[in-house]
């Protein structure tokens, strides 16, 4: 059931889900593609597709729970959860740090799959992985539908993406895009300041 990325890459474009222009990232960075992977999630079938690549990667691996930092990778570890069979917890932001709330929490030794959206820096996968060695719990993997770094982004784990590419992205002091006064826009869900 696993899609190939040029496959992904055409249910990004007919969903309108990978956008051309000017974008502020949640990273602070600057690109001129943004993948609204909501726009793909908000289709069960293409949600299920998409996340079986991550499902066949890990299926041969012990998992107890899965985690996902909010907004974002919420679906995405959903689905991966209900394919695999486990429980599903999410972290989410509280003045500005991702934290287990809602009562969720993970026990000594629990193996946690990691999942998430987009890849860009990897900070929120990053810091949800702190948090589940902060409860004693360890860290399996880490999957996600985009890796806009193209597998730069090493998190020192096991790790998949439905789609790899290496997305330009500028630093704001020197974004061409900026340069050639080009509209910015913040389309994504966490607010930046």
């Amino acid at each position: 059931m696993s899609l190939n990325e040029n496959e992904i890459l055409q249910i990004f474009k007919s969903t309108g889900a990978l956008l051309e222009g000017h974008f502020l990232l949640t990273s602070g960075r600057h690109s001129n593609l943004y993948f609204q992977c909501a726009k793909v999630l908000q289709y069960p079938e293409y949600t299920e597709k998409i996340c079986s690549n991550i499902v066949d990667y890990f299926n041969n691996i012990i998992i107890d729970t899965v985690i996902s930092p909010a907004i974002g990778g919420i679906i995405v570890g959903q689905e991966v959860a209900r394919q695999l069979n486990k429980k599903s917890i999410f972290a989410e932001r509280e003045e500005k740090t991702l934290s287990l709330r809602r009562g969720f929490s993970l026990e000594k030794g629990e193996k946690v799959l990691v999942c998430e959206d987009v890849i860009t820096t990897g900070g929120s996968v990053f810091e949800v992985i702190e948090i589940v060695k902060s409860f004693g719990a360890e860290v399996v993997g880490v999957g996600s539908i985009v890796d806009r770094s193209n597998g730069k982004v090493n998190f020192g784990y096991p790790q998949i993406s439905a789609v790899k590419m290496d997305v330009v992205s500028f630093l704001s002091d020197d974004c061409e895009l900026c340069k050639n006064n080009i509209p910015l826009v913040k389309p994504g869900s966490r607010k930046i300041m």
